[in-house]
């Protein structure tokens, strides 16, 4: 029963992982705003023909 102090010991706390960052050209930019914009617009368009949510009935 010796060992027993040991089991239960806290891991030591790792160093967090830097993010990768990537250099893009400038056109590649901003085609990847308008992508943004343009799947924005769809889902804005998308959710105001959706039915309104109804009040639960009993």
């Amino acid at each position: 029963m010796s060992e027993s102090d040991n089991t239960f010991k806290r891991a030591p706390k790792r160093k967090p992982l830097k993010g990768k960052s990537v250099a893009v050209s400038p056109e590649m930019r901003q085609a990847y705003a308008d992508l943004i914009k343009e799947r924005e617009s769809k889902q804005e368009t998308y959710g105001r023909h959706l039915p309104q949510e109804e009040p639960r009935r009993r």
